[in-house]
């Protein structure tokens, strides 16, 4: 990483959301291998995952998604300069 640059972070939710949806096409593609329709979604989600975490591989991808799911802290529901109140 470049110093004094800060990276932008992908949004938590999406993130989530991309995991889950991995895993269950990994499902429905365990459940039927020879499904080509199933394998293509099962893959384009695994290369959103890989593009979106910045890794080559959808093991690398996953195991970051996972790790920066468990480390980022929750987003406050109101910004400090709106004083916190809704």
């Amino acid at each position: 990483m470049l110093e004094g640059v800060e990276m932008l972070l992908p949004d938590r939710h999406l993130v989530a959301d991309l995991l889950g949806r991995y895993r269950a096409w990994e499902r429905l593609v365990l459940a039927d291998p020879h499904d080509d329709a199933t394998r293509r979604r099962f893959e384009d989600v695994a290369y959103t995952l890989c593009v979106l975490m910045g890794q080559r591989t959808a093991r690398e991808a996953i195991l970051k998604a996972e790790s920066y799911l468990r480390h980022i802290r929750p987003v406050p529901l109101f910004a400090e300069a709106e004083g916190g109140r809704p």
